[in-house]
């Protein structure tokens, strides 16, 4: 009897919660990405034909084989191919320049590279210079150097591979964003992402009827997590393209396919509530979520108010944590504005002092977790793993406070935290009195040096429409609303805010602004 037969279907495997699917409900439409419709056998079949392919080349267990594209239907059946061969998939976000991915390509040993036609060059560059051993192009017309993905599943049999894979073997590693330095690599088991899965699918009550349809790039953790609640439970995908973001089409997608559950970050949300939503059938909505980064409180407004019927939910989490921690939802959304929810199923949290104290009630400290969705280790990194999972719990970065009934508020990234004249000053604090200002669009605060208070708060601001607004009003507008130590010093204006493909701000790239502007 074989390893799969005998084994695989006992196992929490990433790869086995499609094929469960691909048995109970063949027909059933599983992923569709602009004209392509992949039904759940479809889908198997595909993902099955990949990895028999990848296997004749010598992709196994342990085997790191990085992945970078726009997203696509193959992007998924890629991840899922890796996840039945018990290899690990390596996401590399496509924004990244050539450095950045050679970096990431030799710090996860990967072996192969599977990418889209927007990347062939360097795919070359890559083989040639012996930084990857295979090279597998998604589409468009390929080079000596690379093999054409639809050419090398053609000739593949639909059959299972005849492979064992454990739960508490890896399935991803998902580099981090890199805001304060070089992206580390959060190795993820399939028992991690599929918990997660579970916390997910709960507390969105997913069904099988449910379709997703998300704003993000399928190399981030959000946009991974988006994909594998549908396929849990035998429900329905629809992918966006990630070239870019335009509200209008998107709202006739979401229209079009019925999407039941739609996720965006806060940006992206505001573009979409400044739309006529009259022109869309949007009815079938039931969850609008958001995450990645704090919501300004004046977009969460614009969505209760846009989409009154609909629950609202912020998804909050990070990498590490397979992702999702707390959920805001339901009429909390209304009543707790500014907070990220509860904890999810699943996750046990702490709020915790520079000694691992516990906090008092309502007092700002690190929030720590455990539970079966932290990460196993960040690749080849014990010194930042054991940084991160001191006293048993993962230690976050974010500094929150708990209120009287359990509800996390973020304050703020500890590493962002401003110290000026020993007084601890939250950025995030700040941004939300800034934002507040009629003329402004977008704010971010970071901490600068200073002579007298070592260090001191400065403000990059984006005016709405190019209006008119000068520094002494935003620090005029600030000392009505903060402390007066808490107010920045100095306000820069700026076309556009740094951000990465979450939408979370880059402060490294303002301080490092900072560095370039200073004398």
């Amino acid at each position: 009897m074989s390893n799969y037969s005998k084994a695989n279907w006992r196992s929490l495997n990433l790869g086995e919660m499609l094929a469960r699917n691909a048995r109970k409900t063949p027909e059933k439409l599983a992923l569709v990405f602009e004209k392509t419709k992949l039904s759940y056998r479809g889908l198997n079949n595909r993902v099955n034909q990949l990895a028999n392919a990848l296997s004749k080349r010598n992709v196994k267990e342990g085997t790191k084989v990085a992945i970078m594209s726009y997203n696509s239907h193959r992007v998924v059946e890629s991840f899922f191919a890796c996840n039945k061969l018990g290899a690990v998939a390596v996401p590399i976000n496509f924004r990244l320049i050539e450095e950045e991915v050679r970096y990431i390509l030799a710090n996860s040993d990967s072996e192969v590279f599977i990418f889209g036609k927007e990347f062939t060059e360097l795919s070359d560059r890559l083989v040639s210079g012996k930084v990857v051993r295979n090279a597998i192009q998604m589409e468009g017309e390929t080079s000596a150097h690379s093999e054409d993905y639809e050419e090398i599943i053609a000739c593949e049999q639909v059959e299972e591979p005849d492979v064992y894979v454990s739960d508490e073997s890896d399935a991803f590693i998902m580099y981090t964003s890199g805001t304060t330095g070089r992206p580390k690599g959060a190795v993820l088991t399939h028992k991690n992402l599929w918990m997660n899965t579970t916390n997910w699918s709960m507390e969105m009550q997913v069904t099988n009827s449910s379709v997703w349809l998300s704003g993000l790039p399928l190399f981030h953790i959000g946009g991974l997590n988006g994909v594998l609640p549908f396929i849990f439970v035998g429900g329905t995908n629809v992918l966006t393209s990630s070239t870019g973001f335009a509200p209008k089409p998107t709202l006739e997608l979401i229209s079009a396919s019925r999407a039941t559950h739609c996720y965006f970050v806060p940006t992206q949300w505001q573009q979409i509530i400044e739309e006529d939503l009259s022109q869309y059938n949007l009815k079938q909505i039931k969850k609008a979520l958001w995450g990645a980064s704090i919501a300004p409180i004046p977009v969460i407004e614009g969505i209760l108010k846009a989409f009154p019927s609909v629950e609202i939910v912020n998804a909050f989490g990070q990498t590490e944590m397979s992702s999702n921690t707390c959920f805001l939802k339901g009429d909390d959304t209304r009543r707790k504005i500014g907070a990220v929810g509860l904890p999810a199923v699943n996750v046990e949290i702490r709020i915790v002092d520079d000694f691992d104290q516990d906090v008092q009630q309502g007092e700002v400290g690190e929030i720590v977790y455990k539970g079966p969705t932290v990460f196993k280790e960040y690749y080849k990194n014990p010194a930042a793993t054991a940084e991160a999972m001191r006293n048993g719990w993962f230690h976050s970065g974010d500094l929150v406070y708990q209120d009287e009934e359990g509800y996390i508020f973020i304050v703020d990234r500890k590493k962002d935290m401003i110290i000026s004249g020993g007084e601890n000053i939250y950025p995030a604090e700040v941004e939300q009195v800034i934002r507040k200002h009629p003329l402004v669009e977008d704010v971010s605060v970071v901490g600068v040096p200073h002579e007298k208070w070592v260090e001191t708060p400065k403000a990059y601001v984006v005016t709405k429409d190019n209006e008119k607004v000068t520094a002494e009003e935003i620090v005029e507008h600030c000392q009505k609303h903060l402390a007066s130590y808490k107010k920045p010093t100095s306000v820069v204006f700026i076309d556009e805010l740094p951000r990465n493909a979450a939408g979370k701000v880059l402060r490294r790239e303002l301080r490092e602004l900072e560095k370039i502007q200073a004398p």
